[in-house]
């Protein structure tokens, strides 16, 4: 998420909540659930897709979720972009970065034929600006600490340095300079984040606090170009005929429509008005025989926020583990999801990161936060005794889309079952209402999502740093925050030392688990229709979900 998850983050029943919706596909009316409704071809290269919540915004320095940042990924490019492997290749920049011998200064050469949806040059200084303007506090940017590699960033964003005394030069129109803390071996796929984007300072300026809040007050330089957007409807993107490779760009359309409830969007998917949809637990059995049905797990996690600093009773964390324990995760995903999705435990996710012997990340990592009502009644009591108190009532926060309503539902009817004494109130709010709340620190317990933003374990461990934008929780422990500095040292990058940080990273997550800041869900799985003409579909484990620059509609002319 994001992004992406992030960013943030998703989409499809709890998924679509934060992710939005990674979609794509449409289909002949079929009611049976069958094999039929598929199509091999379709006449028109126009691609129609739904998301389950609107973009909060267009600003590269301010978004902070992943509709913003898949989105980012059709209408913005980076000096590099993800290729289907999920490693960087040059977008704006001309190759990869020439290092100084200890790594810290790269000299990155810019395209010259980069050019903006206006036909502005895409020039070094487009870079400086927005770099600036992100870590700049007067922002309030709560991506700016990914910067943080960046010479002086961590300075500026806490105020003792000036915006533009960032480690980041335009030597000319075509060549960058930027000097780094430390070289990071994620650094050049992290350019590739939306965060990093380009922006043009005139038309950024003129725009003033619209920028990104319409189509017409925000700007390409990718693939495609935004020329519609009905705040809580739709959007539109079309090819930018300024793009340096827009020979790659099929399409001639791609049409995005706001929907919330998941029956609606299969209802679409069947008449032919959405090209893919996503599915909720009900409708996978009656769709999987079909050859359009997929389904993958992929690399998001999804938990509850438990924010000690608003409601007291949770500052006790026998009630917040007696909280994380109390709820079948299994029946969750099988009764609920039943997409692929699997039971977590834990902040990070497998599959993602492995060693050098293929050892799975997460296997080091203890959690004492799995499934288990016999133990949560057991920590409910010592919290009555603790607090004084026989009764706790906990609000319980989420997105408003009916597949919310129902995973909520499912979590007060296992929680109040498990837990005698402890009531939740279930509060609905729209997507970008529900980041805001979270922001600010306002909800008792929140139900959140995260996709990594790099291949590296910190992606998810970061969050929860004492001085983190996304640590909502209270949660703070001197030890994690050095655990996590050191890990990130020139020395602990070294690749002989690989095995010693992963044990450091590892030991780190297991102590944030024990203080049950969070109640760890599930790992996210995708169950979806995609019609059989939608090719060279681009997903991606990080970053932004997908990219649809080489998307091409079989049969259409």
């Amino acid at each position: 998420m994001r992004k992406r998850l992030s960013v943030l983050m998703s989409i499809l029943v709890a998924a679509v909540l934060t992710l939005a919706a990674c979609s794509g596909g449409g289909s002949k009316k079929d009611d049976s659930g069958g094999k039929g409704g598929v199509k091999s071809e379709k006449s028109e290269n126009v691609l129609n897709l739904s998301s389950g919540s609107d973009i909060p915004t267009m600003d590269s320095s301010l978004a902070t979720d992943q509709v913003s940042f898949f989105t980012f990924n059709q209408t913005l490019e980076g000096l590099y972009v993800l290729n289907k492997d999920d490693e960087p290749e040059p977008g704006v920049a001309k190759g990869d970065p020439e290092k100084s011998d200890d790594g810290k200064t790269w000299t990155i050469k810019l395209r010259d034929d980069a050019k903006w949806s206006n036909g502005d040059p895409v020039t070094a200084h487009d870079f400086v600006y927005a770099w600036q303007r992100t870590v700049d506090p007067d922002t309030a940017a709560e991506y700016a600490y990914m910067f943080e590699n960046i010479e002086n960033a961590s300075e500026i964003t806490s105020g003792k340095k000036k915006p533009e005394e960032l480690g980041v030069k335009a030597i000319d129109d075509q060549t960058l300079e930027v000097k780094l803390v430390k070289d990071v071996p994620w650094m050049q796929s992290l350019f590739a984040f939306g965060s990093f984007m380009p922006q043009n300072e005139k038309f950024v300026e003129k725009q003033g606090k619209k920028f990104g809040t319409t189509a017409d007050t925000t700007l390409s330089n990718g693939p495609f170009k935004m020329t519609q957007w009905k705040t809580e409807d739709n959007w539109k993107l079309e090819p930018n005929d300024k793009y340096w490779d827009k020979d790659k760009v099929k399409l001639k359309e791609v049409n995005y429509k706001v929907v919330k409830e998941t029956q609606t969007a299969i209802n679409l998917y069947q008449t032919g008005k959405l090209d893919s949809v996503t599915l909720d637990a009900t409708n996978v059995s009656k769709y999987k025989d079909r050859e359009d049905f997929s389904t993958e797990l992929n690399s998001s996690n999804f938990f509850y926020r438990i924010n000690k600093t608003k409601n007291k009773d949770l500052e006790n964390e026998d009630l917040r583990k007696a909280f994380a324990k109390s709820i079948d995760k299994k029946k969750y995903v099988n009764s609920l999801l039943n997409d692929g999705s699997v039971p977590s435990d834990k902040l990070m996710v497998k599959d993602f990161v492995k060693d050098e012997d293929g050892k799975d990340y997460i296997d080091g990592v203890k959690s004492p936060l799995n499934y288990d009502k016999e133990e949560a009644k057991k920590l409910l009591e010592k919290a009555k005794k603790e607090t004084g108190k026989d009764k706790f009532n906990i609000e319980l926060l989420t997105y408003d889309q009916d597949v919310s309503k129902k995973a909520a539902e499912f979590v007060k009817e296992q929680v109040e079952q498990n837990l005698p004494g402890v009531t939740l109130k279930i509060k609905q709010q729209p997507f970008k209402q529900k980041l805001e709340l979270e922001s600010k620190g306002d909800y008792d317990i929140s139900f959140a999502g995260w996709g990594p933003d790099y291949p590296d374990p910190t992606t998810f461990l970061d969050l929860f740093k004492k001085d983190s934008p996304h640590n909502q929780t209270g949660y703070s422990n001197a030890e994690y925050d050095k655990a996590l500095k050191e890990a990130n040292t020139d020395e602990m990058l070294k690749e002989e030392n690989s095995e010693k940080r992963t044990k450091m990273l590892q030991d780190a997550e297991s102590k944030f688990l024990e203080s049950a800041s969070i109640g760890p869900l599930y790992q996210q799985g995708v169950a979806r229709l995609r019609q059989p003409y939608v090719k060279n579909w681009q997903p991606h484990k990080f970053g932004g979900d997908y990219s649809l620059k080489e998307v091409e509609i079989a049969g259409s002319k």
